[in-house]
C-alpha cells in the first residue's frame, strides 16, 4: 500500500539535534520514499491527513516478556527475589503454547495502541510469540530463555536453532532472533561458555539482564570474586553483540567495561522501581558514550508497556538522583525509546528515525488535547505531557496496524476474552 501523510508535524534527529519540520511524507512498497516536496506522479493508496498531528519515529521496547501479561496485578509489592522464585517461576511450567499466544497478544495490543513498533522480547515459547508478532503484523526480536542453574540446561540448543532457522530475517525481516541466556545467577560460567560460540555461529546478538540487584552483584562477589560485568567480560560473552537489560549496580570499572565492549544498555526505570532494585546510572553511561535504551519489562514488574511513562521517568529520575536539572534533557530520552534501541537491536539502518529509505515505522499522535497545550517546545511536550493514548495511527512496515484509535490487525474484544481465560487457567 502506497500512502501519503499530509501537513503533519515530523519529529527529525540531526547527530545530537533534535527538531520539529511541517513536511509531507510518502510510503511506497513500506519505505519511505519522500519528505516534504511529494512528486505530482506519486500515486497512493492511502491518504492520511495529518493536521493537528505529530509524526514521530515509532517507538522501540527493548527488553519484554509479553506473554507475563497475562501475570498483570497477580504477584505486586514484592523483592524481586522472592517475586521470581515464590510467584513467577513456580507458575511458569503451566504455560502452554495457547497461553503464551494469547499473552503475547495482550501484550502486542497494548503496545500497538501506546505508540511501539518494535519489542524485544525474551520468555519460554519464543516460537509463538513470533507467531503472534507475525499476525499482528508488528517488528519483534525474540529469544527463548536459556537456564541451566534452576531448569533443563537444553545445552543443544535446539530450540534457539530451530526459531533461528524459522524466523530470523522472516516476515520481510520483521522479525529477527537472538540468544536469551536468563542471567548470570541463573547460567553457570560453563554453560555461558557454550552460548558464546552458538551466537557467532548464529551470527547474532545476545539478550541478558545484568546487574539488577544488590544480591545478584554480592552473590556474584561471593561465588567469582568479580561483578557480574567483569565476570562476563571474563568469560568472552561481550565479544558478541550484547544487549544488558537493567545494569542497574554497576562499579566505575563496569561502565568502563560496557564502553569498551560496546554494550548495549536497555534502561527499565519503572520495573527497577516497583522491585526496589535501585536507579540505574544512565547519566554516567551516556556521558561514557554508552548506547542506552529502554524498555518496560514485564507486565508483571511493571504493571504496563507505557513506553511514554517510561521516557517521562527515565529523564526526570536521572535529573532527581544526580541532582542536576540537565541530566537526561527530554531529546535524550526521545532518542533512548526510539534510535538508541534500533542501534541496540543492530536494525538503525531500517528504523529508529524518520529517514528516506527507512521503513516506514511511523506514529502519529494527536496533539488536539487539553493536556498538549500550549505549545511551546514540541520535544518537551512528547516526554513529559505525552500519554500513551494520545497516539492516533500506527504504521509498521508500511502496513497500518492502528487507525483512529481502531486496531486493524487485531480484534481487541477476542484478545481481551481469551486472556482472561488463559490468566485463570494459570493462576487457579
Amino acid at each position: 500500500m502506497n500512502i501519503l501523510i499530509k501537513n503533519p508535524s515530523i519529529l527529525c534527529f540531526d547527530k545530537e539535534k533534535v527538531f520539529i519540520e511541517n513536511k509531507d511524507i510518502a510510503i511506497k512498497d513500506g519505505v519511505i520514499q519522500y519528505i516534504g516536496e511529494i512528486p505530482k506522479s506519486f500515486e497512493y493508496d492511502k491518504l492520511i491527513s495529518a493536521t493537528d498531528k505529530l509524526v514521530m519515529p515509532g517507538l522501540i521496547n527493548t527488553h519484554t516478556h509479553l506473554p507475563m501479561s497475562l501475570l498483570r496485578n497477580y504477584a505486586d509489592d514484592l523483592p524481586l527475589w522472592e517475586w521470581l522464585t515464590e510467584k513467577v517461576w513456580p507458575i511458569e511450567p503451566k504455560l502452554t503454547e495457547e497461553i503464551v499466544y494469547w499473552g503475547s497478544m495482550l501484550s502486542i495490543a497494548e503496545l500497538i495502541m501506546s505508540g511501539v513498533t518494535c519489542f524485544n522480547d525474551m520468555y519460554n515459547f519464543a516460537d509463538t510469540v513470533a507467531k503472534a508478532a507475525q499476525d499482528a503484523k508488528i517488528r519483534g526480536c525474540i529469544c527463548d530463555t536459556l537456564f541451566d542453574k534452576t531448569r533443563d540446561d537444553q545445552s543443544d540448543f535446539k530450540i534457539t536453532r530451530d526459531l533461528y532457522k524459522k524466523w530470523h530475517k522472516s516476515n520481510n525481516d520483521r522479525i529477527r532472533v537472538f540468544v536469551g541466556p536468563h542471567a548470570p545467577y541463573t547460567c553457570s560460567a560453563d554453560y555461558l561458555k557454550k552460548i558464546i560460540p552458538l551466537a557467532k555461529e548464529l551470527n547474532t546478538g545476545i539478550h541478558i539482564h545484568l546487574s539488577e540487584s544488590i544480591k545478584e552483584v554480592q552473590d556474584s562477589i561471593n561465588t567469582y570474586g568479580k561483578s557480574p560485568v567483569k565476570h562476563l567480560y571474563d568469560l568472552g560473552l561481550f565479544d558478541v553483540h550484547t544487549l544488558a537489560a537493567h545494569c542497574v549496580h554497576l562499579s566505575d570499572e563496569d561502565i568502563l567495561i560496557l564502553k569498551d565492549k560496546n554494550v548495549h544498555v536497555l534502561n527499565n526505570p519503572v520495573s527497577n522501581l516497583k522491585l526496589a532494585n535501585g536507579f540505574s546510572p544512565v547519566y554516567k553511561m551516556l556521558k561514557n558514550k554508552i548506547n542506552v535504551a529502554l524498555g518496560t519489562d514485564s507486565s508483571c514488574s511493571n504493571n504496563n508497556l507505557n513506553m511514554f511513562e517510561e521516557m517521562k521517568l527515565a529523564s526526570i529520575l536521572n535529573k532527581g538522583i544526580t541532582g542536576d536539572s540537565t541530566a537526561v534533557p527530554a531529546a535524550t530520552a526521545l532518542k533512548m525509546a526510539t534510535i538508541n534501541g534500533a542501534k541496540a537491536l543492530g536494525i538503525e539502518d531500517k528504523v529508529g528515525s524518520i529517514e528516506v529509505g527507512k521503513c516506514a515505522d511511523i506514529i502519529l499522535i494527536d496533539l488536539n488535547k487539553p493536556h498538549l497545550y500550549p505549545k511551546h517546545n514540541i520535544v518537551s511536550l512528547l516526554v513529559y505531557s505525552i500519554q500513551g493514548s494520545d497516539v492516533d495511527t500506527v504504521i509498521v512496515d508500511g502496513n497500518i496496524l492502528m487507525e483512529n484509535r481502531k486496531l486493524t490487525t487485531i480484534n481487541l474484544e477476542e484478545v481481551m476474552q481469551n486472556a482472561q481465560l488463559c490468566a485463570e487457567k494459570l493462576t487457579k
